[in-house]
């Protein structure tokens, strides 16, 4: 079965930065079929069996595992050239919202997991934005349910902070539930360039057990 932190620690060595979300998805595909060259490999993919649409952004299907990989990458302002190839990064904001979209991910996985034997879920959160691994700075914050910071245990239902702006829920209102607990630990990803973020992590969220069938 496919290592995915192996192929993350590959990928780093010689995709330190990427330009977009799509670009890093590519990659980490193209890692995967270069680790892994007997797994059968497809993007956007549509599981069957489920009861509703739901795609996956990597379905990487080995001899006896299938993973189910979804991918987050979310930027803070960044210009840089490396290999002779700019970079020049967005500033996403919306964190509350970006937190909120990752768990989201884990209870998609969850679905499709359950739904179909010999799956292994992974949600992958890459960054350089170091307010998603570091615990909030006030208690009373309105993504309190869906803080991402390093060494959090996330389960069961998470909802928005109650006065929590119909204008920042919309389109994310409802209620995540997660089956399984999950304890979210970073790890360093790349430093491509020193200062101000300059340093990316990524969050890895296993979801099911390979030894256990699922």
């Amino acid at each position: 079965m496919v290592d995915i932190s192996r192929a993350l620690t590959a990928l780093a060595a010689e995709r330190p930065v990427f330009h977009s979300e799509a670009d890093f998805q590519h990659s980490l595909a193209w890692k995967i079929r270069q680790l892994c060259p007997a797994h059968q490999i497809r993007l956007e993919f549509k599981p069957p069996h489920l009861p509703k649409r739901i795609y996956v952004d990597i379905w990487v299907t080995g001899q006896h595992r299938t993973a189910a990989i979804e991918v987050k990458y979310k930027t803070r302002v960044l210009k840089t050239t490396i290999g002779g190839e700019t970079f020049d990064l967005l500033d996403q904001k919306a964190q509350n919202v970006n937190r909120y979209s990752f768990l989201e991910d884990v209870q998609r996985l969850e679905e499709v997991v359950s739904s179909h034997r010999g799956v292994v879920g992974y949600a992958i959160f890459l960054t350089n934005e170091r307010t998603y691994w570091t615990p909030p700075i006030k208690d009373q914050v309105r993504d309190v349910a869906f803080r991402l910071h390093d060494g959090r245990v996330v389960e069961g239902e998470l909802r928005w902070a109650a006065g929590t702006a119909k204008g920042t829920m919309e389109g994310h209102a409802d209620a995540i539930t997660l089956n399984g607990s999950y304890r979210l630990g970073w790890r360093d990803f790349s430093q491509p360039v020193e200062g101000s973020h300059g340093e990316f992590g990524y969050l890895l969220v296993q979801v099911g057990n390979q030894s256990n069938g699922r």
